[in-house]
């Protein structure tokens, strides 16, 4: 076995790149056995079932399956024999393994076995296929869980990069380019237009728009001068700044963030698994009933009474293979997932689908997820002698060349309102304030308010001046989504709670809250509050799910029982997430929850049939009505029972493809 088969990521088992080509194998080998094994079935093909050669060849086909393509899962059922802690891998192969040694020497002493357990045609049914189709739906299960457990790596990876790699630090000498690795507290660091603030830090120089959605959500960039505190990962958007190193390493805020995602994902614990929960009481129950079998026939059966308990024990054993119990709930998750991704709906793993659809709590960031993400216009004040489409037209004009988000909401109203703008010249950007162009003969500068004028509840208030003189102002605020009122009316219907975590400020979060009719809200808050907040509900409601769309929302994310991430919003919090609305439409929330819930109803049924078809059969099998009717499980009516058993429960997942997520 290579360094990568040795390589242990999650429950025992290697990654899903080892056991992918024993899953291609065992598929390949396991639609060979079906066809040995059913073909004398198929109209015309009824000397296949009587061939010579046919058990001999399902023996050789089974046996690599049974032995190396689930090797992981014998070691794991011994490992849970030893240490007396059954499992779902005690589960199955206690059963595959029942099935091949009960074929394998129905194979070699057939001959030996009672009348009783022979088909019509004096052969003794093989259950070889029952072993191989088992491991390989097992092997499937495994490389999609594996998959969605690698995948929790991105967020962290993605944060990493957040925050670069080199600085430029400042000396007697001039500006030296360093690793981030050799700044300490006390150095002095410089950072340009466009570039991303390497280590947390204090303004002693200059004035600057600095990007902290990652830290806030809010799309708005905040002026930085002299005494303002920056964080590293921020972006500084036009001007140049000199700061002071306060914080660096794993001491800074952006490594905080980091811990929290890696915290939140180690401490999450996995959800216990009904086959889990049922194997540490069925496993017991079967193998007692086996042994139980085995000295009742001895004891009080008829002649050769030995041969009578092995094979009623090992037909125990056998009945109570789980082919069933193991398609119940993968076919039903890759039939909900299939159609989860029909609708706009990417579901990374099989355990969000059971606990989405058990939440009662639902937190919600605002900004980008409530919201558009972006500032737009809201209002025009022009002076006196000015229109709005005046005013308008002027910031157009001057805001055209700048890529700042006031620049995208003045130019998206003015294309709206289908104005045109003229050419500027010698525009230049005001660090940390605004930007100024010459328009015609006039200079125009487009600046923002100061905090005197500023409106007390919401937006940004940016003026126009023209030649110094104030021509108008312009406020600007971040739109709700137009589906987010009817999203939270149905999400409510369905009996959540809602409550709203932002970064944002409590004046511009009380008038989406009230906007929307929810009356739990908190404004302002750190993305280590927002992951504080989710715990503190989780321990108290058990199921929360938290949906956002920012940087700053990756710890909440990771933290809650199903983290829900818009597909418009960044990349780290798709990682961090466990559900994926990919057209960032806000009533994709209520259809997965939909989803969720039919998948749940439609896995419990399939339980159901599975431990109804084993409820039914391991008594027969056993021999508990040979002293009153003479009757012994016929291994024929065996394997019907199995497959209408595994029809029954296909069927029903398959019905998840029509179902109406819209009610």
């Amino acid at each position: 076995m290579n360094e990568a088969e040795n390589q242990v990521v999650y429950m025992g088992l290697p990654s899903a790149a080892v056991l992918l080509p024993r899953l291609k194998i065992a598929a390949g080998l396991s639609a060979a056995l079906m066809v040995l094994s059913m073909g004398g079935m198929v109209y015309g093909l009824g000397w296949l079932g009587h061939a010579w050669w046919n058990g001999p060849l399902q023996f050789l086909l089974c046996t690599p399956v049974f032995l190396w393509c689930g090797e992981h899962f014998l070691g794991r059922w011994w490992k849970s024999i030893r240490e007396r802690d059954t499992n779902m891998f005690t589960l199955i192969v206690t059963g595959t393994g029942a099935a091949w040694l009960y074929s394998t020497l129905a194979l070699l002493f057939g001959d030996y076995f009672p009348a009783s357990m022979r088909d019509a045609h004096g052969g003794i049914p093989l259950y070889f296929e029952a072993c191989a189709v088992t491991t390989c739906i097992v092997l499937l299960g495994q490389i999609l869980e594996q998959r969605a457990q690698a995948g929790t790596e991105e967020a962290l990876q993605s944060l990493m990069q957040l925050a670069p790699r080199r600085a430029l630090r400042l000396s007697e000498t001039g500006e030296d380019d360093v690793s981030v690795d050799v700044i300490r507290p006390g150095d002095r660091l410089r950072v340009r237009p466009g570039e991303a603030v390497p280590v947390d830090g204090v303004v002693i120089q200059g004035v600057s728009d600095v990007n902290e959605a990652m830290l806030t959500g809010e799309p708005m960039p905040v002026r930085k001068a002299a005494g303002d505190a920056l964080s590293a990962g921020t972006i500084n958007t036009n001007g140049s700044l000199v700061f002071e190193a306060q914080k660096v390493g794993r001491e800074t805020l952006l490594a905080q963030i980091i811990r929290l995602v890696e915290e939140a994902q180690e401490s999450e614990a996995p959800i216990q698994r009904v086959a889990d929960r049922v194997a540490a009481v069925f496993v017991p129950t079967v193998a007692a009933i086996a042994l139980v079998t085995s000295l009742a026939w001895i004891i009080f059966g008829p002649e050769p009474r030995f041969l009578h308990a092995l094979v009623s024990a090992m037909a125990v054993l056998v009945i109570s293979c789980p082919c069933t119990l193991g398609l119940a709930t993968p076919v039903a998750i890759v039939t909900g997932v299939g159609r989860g991704a029909r609708s706009g709906i990417l579901f990374k793993d099989a355990a969000s689908l059971e606990q989405l659809a058990k939440t009662r709590v639902l937190c919600i960031d605002k900004t980008g997820t409530l919201t558009q993400g972006r500032p737009r216009v809201a209002a025009l004040y022009p002076e006196s002698g000015y229109s709005e489409e005046m005013l308008l037209t002027l910031a157009a004009s001057v805001e055209k060349p700048s890529e700042h988000p006031v620049a995208y909401a003045v130019m998206e109203e003015a294309r709206r309102r289908k104005l045109s703008w003229q050419p500027c010249q010698n525009f230049q950007s005001l660090p940390g304030n605004g930007v100024k162009a010459e328009v015609g003969v006039q200079e125009i500068e487009v600046t923002k308010a100061p905090p005197s004028v500023e409106p007390a509840m919401v937006g940004t208030l940016v003026e126009l001046k023209a030649d110094h003189v104030l021509v108008g102002r312009i406020l600007l605020d971040d739109e709700l989504r137009p589906e987010a009122k009817q999203a939270v009316k149905e999400l409510r219907e369905m009996g959540l709670r809602i409550v709203i975590l932002s970064g944002d400020r409590p004046a511009a979060v009380t008038m989406v809250a009230r906007s929307l009719g929810i009356d739990e809200f908190h404004a302002g808050m750190s993305p280590e509050e927002k992951q504080v907040k989710v715990t503190e509900l989780r321990n108290s409601e058990e199921h929360v799910v938290f949906a956002g769309d920012g940087i700053n929302d990756a710890p909440a994310l990771a933290a809650a029982s199903v983290g829900i991430a818009m597909g418009s919003g960044t990349g780290i919090a798709i990682a961090s997430a466990s559900i994926v609305l990919l057209k960032g439409d806000l009533q994709a929330l209520a259809r997965a929850l939909r989803l969720s819930r039919h998948t749940l109803r439609i896995i419990r049924q399939n339980l159901f049939w599975a431990f109804f078809y084993n409820s039914l059969c391991i008594p027969l099998a056993a021999g508990a009505f040979y002293p009153f009717f003479g009757w012994q499980l016929n291994p024929m009516i065996a394997g019907a029972a199995m497959c209408l058993s595994s029809l029954c429960v296909v069927s029903n997942a398959l019905r998840l493809r029509g179902i109406d997520l819209e009610k």
